[in-house]
């Protein structure tokens, strides 16, 4: 039986285990991995506002009201990426919108440091850590959509 990959069969030669395709669980360790940071990021702005106002130049309960909200978004952002983790072949589309939210967060970043002039140097440090660790996320979620992308539906 071809399943698209190195299975765990080897591992456990019984004919009565069910034959898991180690690409779609490799793919699920690494959009666990991007989802894991995102919601990690959207809880600590949701709960300790106060800690990231500085480095967005925000002050006041403004700036923590604004700080809350982006973790709000972060957790809203990261639907798609739970139901990839959960199966990233039968939920393809959400693993290919989330591919593609995390290429327009990297993009949209990557604008917006460009429109900073080089005096806001804590708000553009700010912004490269956004930069490096969606660029990170990507290169993940790249890698989990060329595992399963010719998968078909059944070896989920």
């Amino acid at each position: 039986m071809k399943t698209g990959g190195i299975t765990a069969a080897f591992l456990f030669p019984q004919k009565s285990i069910i034959i898991l395709p180690m690409p779609s669980w490799t793919s699920r360790l690494l959009i666990l991995l991007v989802a894991a940071w995102n919601i990690q990021a959207g809880i600590v702005f949701l709960v300790s506002p106060q800690s990231f106002v500085g480095a967005y130049e925000l002050s006041g309960a403004a700036g923590e009201a604004a700080v809350r909200g982006v973790g709000v978004l972060f957790l809203m952002w990261n639907v798609p990426y739970l139901f990839a983790v959960f199966d990233p072949i039968r939920f393809r589309l959400a693993l290919t919108l989330s591919l593609l939210m995390q290429l327009t967060g990297l993009v949209g970043e990557s604008y917006i440091l460009s429109t900073l002039t080089m005096d806001h140097v804590v708000l553009r440090e700010s912004i490269l850590r956004f930069i490096a660790f969606d660029a990170a996320g990507l290169v993940l979620l790249v890698i989990a959509w060329l595992l399963v992308r010719k998968l078909p539906a059944s070896t989920s």
